[in-house]
């Protein structure tokens, strides 16, 4: 039963370099790893590429042969992915039981209403795969309210749309503060708490405060769902990296997947409800059988808590 990752998020939130860091971060606690890349306009690849959507079409080829726009060319390509997705499958079969990151476009349409994505994702599945959506948003839309709930409007309908256990991830949080200060505790971006204090910031900027009917209605919406909330990530933090593959291999059950009998505290730790930090760290001491990272990881929280 393979298991993988569904990487998207719009233009510049960092999926390449994401998939090229956790390729490298599973690859050191002797994960066999894989990327397969589907953008087509992704020409210059840092990671070790399994299979490569170039090998089938290219977006500069369908915007040469057809006389497509780079849109109208990506939606194209991904089409074109979908009527050929025999090619991929066939790739995918000399991966063996690989975890693999797929490393999707970055354009939101494909994972908000077109459904070639969505088609692409329910075959995968029908060969077994155990998929989870990772969804990355750049940081720096925390900064600026109007940015942050047309953020989250985009997070929820991608949930919607793709209907995968979905995790979303601000990236690059490392350079917070170079984007400014937040009008609120990190926190209440990453639990998404109550958007009444936003509007409040809204109804004072002279560009939105007319809007501020539609302004609490989204707001509303957003809240009426209550599905939308978010991971924090610096890719060159091991610690960061730890803790969010801690939260997507519970979402698509990596976690569980070596658990047999007589292994029943391992899934009780992992699955209840009030699991202690040391619990989860013993799971995933055991999920990782990679004893010399977690005990620096180990001894660097305890000389965190010391201080």
């Amino acid at each position: 039963m393979p298991f993988g990752q569904i990487v998207i998020g719009p233009p510049g939130s960092g999926k390449t370099t994401y998939c090229h860091g956790i390729q490298q971060f599973l690859g050191g606690v002797e994960r066999n790893v894989s990327v397969v890349n589907l953008d087509p306009a992704n020409d210059h690849l840092p990671y070790q590429c399994a299979i490569n959507i170039a090998e089938l079409i290219s977006l500069q080829d369908a915007m040469e042969e057809l006389k497509l726009g780079p849109n109208g060319a990506m939606m194209y390509c991904i089409e074109f992915l979908e009527k050929n997705f025999d090619w991929l499958e066939e790739k995918l079969k000399a991966l063996g039981e690989s975890y693999i990151l797929f490393d999707f476009p970055g354009q939101v349409e494909l994972f908000t209403h077109h459904n070639s994505v969505k088609v692409i994702i329910e075959k995968l599945q029908k060969l077994s795969y155990q998929l989870v959506t990772v969804h990355l948003v750049d940081a720096h839309y925390c900064t600026d309210p109007t940015k942050y709930i047309s953020v989250l409007l985009l997070s929820l309908k991608t949930m919607i749309q793709i209907e995968l256990p979905h995790i979303n991830v601000l990236s690059k949080i490392d350079l917070m503060e170079s984007y400014g200060n937040l009008a609120f505790n990190l926190d209440f971006y990453t639990e998404v708490q109550d958007l009444s204090y936003l509007l409040q910031h809204l109804d004072e900027d002279p560009l939105t405060r007319r809007f501020k009917e539609l302004n609490r209605a989204l707001c509303e919406l957003i809240e009426d769902f209550s599905l939308v909330g978010f991971h924090t990530l610096c890719i060159e933090n091991k610690q960061s990296v730890m803790k969010l593959m801690q939260a997507i291999d519970k979402a698509n059950g990596y976690i569980f997947g070596g658990l047999t009998q007589g292994n029943e505290s391992i899934m009780m730790a992992a699955i209840g409800g009030n699991s202690t930090y040391c619990d989860i760290m013993d799971v995933q001491e055991r999920w990782l059988d990679h004893k010399d990272l977690w005990d620096e990881f180990e001894q660097q929280e305890e000389n965190q808590m010391n201080e």
